[in-house]
């Protein structure tokens, strides 16, 4: 039911995520009712240390969550933190909007580009040989990015229009199996280093599996109709008793 859960403290949050004694998981998805006119649901999204951020493969499941529950029909619209977006369910795929974006910063060594969430981008020739909790870690917690914290994704291009990233989380402070956002930001950033234009679409493989990131590369940093295209499949479910 839409807003039975408003209540949940930021310790119940962590431990739901705790891996240990709770469920587990890299972070809890809470549908909420929305007064917005024209939109179906917020999603709000927090990391599995309580912390609040936009997760696009979160936004996915949250879609196809609720498809399954019956509070809409194959597509929906929705805000979070970092907006309106819209998204559709074809099969086992939920295909997202991000939003479009008109900035990222580069350096000789990386890229730092914000999805929903920040990420700094570097290119790796073997990007399986990295310590990617190690580098991760030490960039997240760098003097640059330690107040707010960053996600951190090493690229290795694979083929043309064709990645492979890993990537460290702020929130979850460890690599995951896989960052909608994380895949967003680094086949934009692929973009600009491919010098691809116009209509593309960027096949991204990440630990969990592979995602797909359309875009339209309007100018030299300005993306537009920015898609995030996976699969969201129904795992488990259960019950957990939260003490008072």
């Amino acid at each position: 039911m839409l807003g039975e859960y408003d209540g949940l403290t930021n310790s119940q949050i962590q431990l739901l995520c705790d891996r240990r004694f709770g469920i587990g998981g890299d972070g809890l998805i809470k549908i909420n009712a929305t007064t917005m006119a024209d939109v179906d649901f917020e999603v709000d999204y927090y990391n599995s240390d309580a912390s609040k951020s936009f997760c696009g493969n979160g936004a996915r499941c949250s879609v196809a969550f609720a498809i399954q529950q019956g509070i809409v029909i194959a597509q929906a619209t929705f805000n979070a933190i970092d907006g309106i977006h819209a998204a559709k369910k074809e099969g086992d795929l939920v295909y997202l909007d991000m939003q479009n974006i008109d900035s990222i910063f580069h350096t000789d060594s990386c890229s730092i580009i914000d999805t929903g969430s920040p990420h700094y981008v570097w290119f790796e020739q073997d990007i399986d040989a990295i310590d990617m909790d190690k580098v991760g870690k030490t960039i997240r917690y760098s003097d640059a990015f330690f107040t707010d914290g960053i996600n951190v994704n090493g690229v290795e291009i694979i083929a043309k229009n064709h990645i492979k990233i890993r990537t460290y989380e702020r929130g979850v402070e460890a690599e995951t199996l896989s960052c909608g956002t994380g895949a967003t930001g680094c086949a934009l950033v692929y973009a600009t280093k491919a010098n691809l234009v116009g209509q593309q679409t960027v096949k991204v493989d990440v630990e969990g599996g592979a995602l797909r990131v359309s875009f339209d590369r309007v100018d030299t940093e300005f993306f537009e109709n920015i898609k995030l295209i996976g699969p969201a499949k129904f795992v488990f479910k259960g019950e957990f008793n939260l003490e008072d």
